[in-house]
């Protein structure tokens, strides 16, 4: 029994060993999960804020066209509102699912830019659908699209942690008013 005693001191720090590196090991394990969790959940909201705006900017880019139709837009493809009608309302029957997702998984600052950039689109619709001939009007609602644009994208860095963009504002050679 004397040797028993002996070697429990040793036997004690084995198994306080074992114990330790298995809460060691399991501590990491579960580290290493929530990690590969939230990115996971980061790649999901990504792809989600991603297909947001490609189906918002598919509508702006048919109301550019059918904008230059009207004499709105100088942009080089015009559309009839006619012709570009059943193409807007399948891009809007396109934002309603990829807005459920957004409202799912986006932040709360990124669901409220999303929101005031897609009322700036909605009201781009509606002056087409009026049929209005204002290049200063048009002009104006570009300006509103392209700054809640911008205010959705730096949203949408800030949630994911990405460092600042470009603003996507480029001119075009020839669109320039001349210097004259």
């Amino acid at each position: 029994m004397s040797e028993f005693l002996s070697q429990l001191p040793a036997l004690i720090g084995v198994v306080i060993g074992a114990m330790g590196s298995y809460v060691a090991v399991m501590r990491g394990e579960r580290v290493r999960f929530r990690r590969e969790r939230e990115a996971r959940w980061e790649e999901r909201r990504l792809a989600v804020y991603t297909e947001y705006a490609r189906v918002l900017k598919q509508t702006v880019t048919l109301t550019y066209r059918i904008a230059a139709h009207q004499g709105n837009d100088p942009h080089p493809h015009p559309l009839s509102a006619d012709e570009g009608e059943p193409h807007l309302a399948v891009a809007a029957d396109a934002r309603d699912p990829a807005g459920e997702a957004l409202l799912l998984l986006g932040s709360p600052l990124v669901v409220e830019r999303a929101r005031v950039w897609v009322v700036v689109v909605i009201e781009m619709e509606r002056f087409l659908r009026a049929g209005a001939h204002d290049p200063q009007a048009w002009a104006g609602l570009l300006a509103r699209q392209r700054t809640a644009r911008d205010g959705y994208y730096s949203a949408v860095r800030e949630d994911l942690g990405l460092p600042p963009g470009h603003s996507g504002r480029w001119e075009l050679p020839g669109l320039r008013p001349s210097a004259g």
